[in-house]
């Protein structure tokens, strides 16, 4: 990767310095000076956006928006071109949203680009999304998953047949968790195992894995995919994203006819995804039979180890931890320093719900209970929710209280 600089100073500032009193920028070096930034900061995201008087260049560090520099709205189109070119998009269009791809030469160090160009009142929006092939490790062990989580996670990929789901915002990390569930899958059985996946879009190369990325403009949908899947003699297969009902119904008649399988989910909690599977129309008892397991994710940021310090939350976030928590709690917050760029974090951690479906749930699926009543009965059988994982993380010292309740917020029970 590029080396850390050593001063404060962006790469794009130091750009606009050397070049501000001739006012002749050179695009491209603009362009990749500010992609060396956000691959500095490590950010998963580049976002270039036109505001009232400039155009803000900010990178998403563990999942945080941060500054980076401040360009003059002049160079807005010359920018936009420069993207466009690069991921070999159509360059004399303004008004319609275009996505594409590049891979980034030597300066970049072959980080790939994900460019999504989008038109706003003020200009065209860029937001880039940045992958480094080299800097993927899809590891179940080395997530940072709690040893509760990766057993139970472990003991669902052993069965032959099945639906697991992972649920969780854009950016929780269950697409990351997927790919490390199929290596792992292909490192304990080898050549002997046939693993197919369908997505949108395919972000890693997987070995031993036939990947095949969806394009709805030719009419080639999950649906499509998968069913046309299920005649290649898979074993195991993986769907980028369960969205519509008949997408569904194939993936849960996969996991009834032999095939484990393994998905995402748009619902706010695990037990939220079969209140959602049944308004898709799904029958409760093939969701029953169907479906093993359901994991929620979150990523908080965790404590840079650096500068990591003992604190005192506010007497006001003490309230939200239970009385008997609180005295074996020790709590502890980054202070910033160089390491993470005055932040006090570095990196980020998962916080897991996995609800594993048993005898008493499926009796409360037959009966189309409430979200809430199954998370009621979830946790009356053992599960740990999102937010008592979450305190668990700040009461050792991994992240503060305060990332913990800006995360979480909204899981809190």
């Amino acid at each position: 990767m590029l080396a850390l600089k050593a001063s404060n100073m962006s790469y794009t500032d130091d750009y606009l310095r050397s070049d501000s009193a001739a006012q002749q920028f050179e695009i491209p070096a603009l362009v990749n000076c500010m992609a060396q930034d956000a691959i500095q900061l490590g950010a998963s995201d580049l976002h270039i956006e036109p505001w009232e008087t400039a155009i803000a260049v900010r990178a998403r560090v563990n999942g945080v928006l941060v500054e980076v520099a401040h360009l003059p709205l002049e160079l807005l189109d010359k920018i936009s071109m420069r993207f466009k070119v690069m991921a070999n998009l159509v360059t004399y269009q303004a008004g319609m949203p275009q996505d594409g791809a590049a891979m980034g030469g030597p300066e970049l160090d072959g980080v790939q680009l994900r460019v999504s160009i989008f038109p706003t009142t003020r200009g065209e929006k860029i937001v880039v999304r940045l992958f480094d092939p080299r800097d993927r490790q899809f590891d179940l062990n080395t997530l940072g998953f709690d040893e509760t989580t990766l057993k139970g996670l472990l003991r669902l990929l052993k069965r032959p047949s099945g639906l697991i789901l992972f649920t969780g915002p854009t950016g929780s990390g269950k697409t990351n968790t997927m790919y490390s569930a199929l290596c792992h899958i292909t490192q304990r059985d080898g050549s002997s195992i046939s693993i197919s996946t369908v997505e949108d879009p395919v972000e890693f190369n997987l070995p031993m894995v036939s990947q095949t990325q969806i394009n709805p403009a030719q009419e080639f949908t999950y649906a499509m995919a998968l069913r046309s899947i299920m005649r290649q003699d898979p074993q195991v297969v993986m769907v980028g994203e369960i969205r519509d009902p008949e997408t569904a119904a194939i993936a849960v008649q996969a996991g009834l006819t032999g095939h484990l399988v393994l998905s995402t989910i748009r619902s706010g909690v695990s037990a939220g995804a079969f209140t959602r599977l049944i308004n898709m129309e799904i029958e409760p008892f093939m969701l029953c039979s169907a479906i093993l397991g359901v994991m929620g994710m979150r990523l908080v940021r965790s404590v840079c180890p650096h500068c990591t310090q003992p604190y005192t939350p506010e007497p006001s976030m003490l309230k939200v931890i239970p009385e008997e928590l609180r005295a074996q709690a020790q709590f502890r917050r980054g202070a910033g320093c160089e390491h993470c760029t005055q932040t006090g974090f570095s990196g980020r951690l998962p916080v897991t719900e996995l609800l594993v479906v048993d005898e008493p749930f499926r009796e409360a699926i037959l009966k189309k209970m409430t979200t809430s009543a199954l998370e009621d009965i979830a946790i009356q059988h053992g599960m740990r929710t999102l937010w008592q994982n979450g305190l668990q993380r700040a009461i050792h010292g991994q992240t503060s209280l305060e990332e913990t309740v800006r995360v979480l917020a909204a899981d809190m029970i």
